[in-house]
């Protein structure tokens, strides 16, 4: 449904060139929305697909075996839509001390990623709303290393930017100027939170990460904690029990069907051909992670299976098995701390997984400080990404 222009322009200077900034109506639409048979129908799908993501601890033994390597990938691709290079495996040896094989500045805003996402579920279990508060304590958590430093933790920008373009007056788009972010965000806390009314949280979580990507309210990071704004919605209101709906590698994949969704919305009001497109990704990306949570299921199975073939020692490679499961990237200090085994017993077991087996890798090729790679697992991990 086109209802025309969802916001104004004004007058506004970036960079010394005059340009026309679009602030944003508040939320919600008006007219309301058209929930359509077809919308409808395709809403119902997204939230079927969400029931079954959200029983996912039923498919492995330990939902928090499958949501610490999940959450690295989200990290990951939601990085590298902004342009970082870094992988999950260098996320991965990063944390264990390891050397990445990108620049530093980059897995270091990945690592960054991952405790924004961190420190927001740890406020909502305390009962934190989604408030200014969260937002900018997540933002200071995503811009406090590599190149973010210098781009405003936990402030609203205080200069007009522009998306697209080499010029603000040639531009995509431009953002509200910074005097009015404020009252931006005041608006769309309050339709977050239900005031004056309530929203079916999947759609609240479809209309928030539009608003929230045009109101543009920080220097850096707006795209990276727009994306994380989606699942912290969906687990506060319930939908969810753990934050693994992540639709960074489907925006990725859709990238310019993205972009012009969100324009569309600004300028002819169409929030159902966005609706559309976002349940999609929703249903898309659910279906996805039960799959993978599938095929991780089987491979723990098939190589405990194959520890038979090691005898005795058997029953203590199956701890590190189930250690490379909660990290599938580890030191022998790391899995000596998972396990209880001593340092020369997981050496040894080590040596026989890579020589006998070929479950783990060595990654380093030294002869001290060793890092090993689940690298089944990890590969599972990679297979939906673009």
């Amino acid at each position: 449904m086109e209802r025309g222009l969802t916001g104004h322009y004004v007058d506004s200077i970036a960079g010394g060139v005059r340009c026309q900034a679009f602030i944003p109506d508040p939320l919600p639409p008006r007219p309301p929305l058209t929930l359509d048979g077809k919308l409808q129908g395709r809403i119902n799908h997204a939230m079927l697909a969400l029931g079954r993501l959200d029983a996912i601890s039923t498919l492995l033994p330990d939902a928090s075996l499958f949501l610490y390597s999940y959450v690295r990938k989200e990290a990951v691709m939601s990085s590298q839509i902004e342009g970082t290079q870094s992988s999950l495996s260098d996320l991965m040896l990063y944390e264990m001390e390891g050397m990445p094989g990108v620049p530093m500045d980059d897995v270091q805003e990945v690592s960054c990623y991952v405790n924004a996402l961190t420190l927001g579920m740890q406020r909502i279990r305390e009962g934190f709303p989604i408030s200014h508060r969260l937002i900018m304590e997540g933002h200071t958590a995503l811009m406090t290393s590599g190149r973010g430093i210098n781009r405003g933790p936990g402030e609203f920008r205080s200069s007009q930017v522009w998306l697209g373009g080499h010029r603000p007056d040639e531009a995509v788009f431009v953002p509200p100027p910074p005097q009015s972010i404020a009252d931006g965000w005041s608006a769309l806390e309050r339709f977050i939170n239900d005031l004056p009314e309530a929203t079916d949280p999947l759609i609240k979580a479809a209309l928030t990460h539009v608003q929230f990507e045009t109101i543009h309210p920080f220097l850096d990071g707006n795209g990276r904690l727009g994306r994380l704004l989606i699942p912290l919605i969906l687990v506060e209101a319930g939908i969810l029990h753990e934050p693994l709906l992540y639709l960074s590698v489907f925006f990725k994949k859709h990238r310019q069907t993205y972009y012009e969704r969100l324009q569309q919305v600004r300028v002819t009001g169409d929030w159902e051909a966005w609706l559309l497109f976002f349940v999609d990704a929703v249903t898309d990306t659910a279906n996805q992670a039960v799959a993978t949570a599938r095929r991780l299921n089987e491979l723990r199975e098939q190589d405990k299976a194959r520890l038979g073939e090691l005898g005795r020692q058997a029953g203590s490679a199956g701890l590190l098995v189930d250690a490379f499961f909660q990290q599938p990237i580890a030191n022998i200090g790391h899995l000596c701390q998972r396990t209880g085994l001593t340092p020369a017993t997981v050496g040894k077991l080590l040596t026989a997984m890579e020589t006998k087996l070929d479950i783990v890798q060595e990654l380093t090729g030294h002869k001290r400080n060793r890092i090993y790679a689940y690298r089944a697992y990890i590969d599972i991990l990679n297979q939906d990404t673009p």
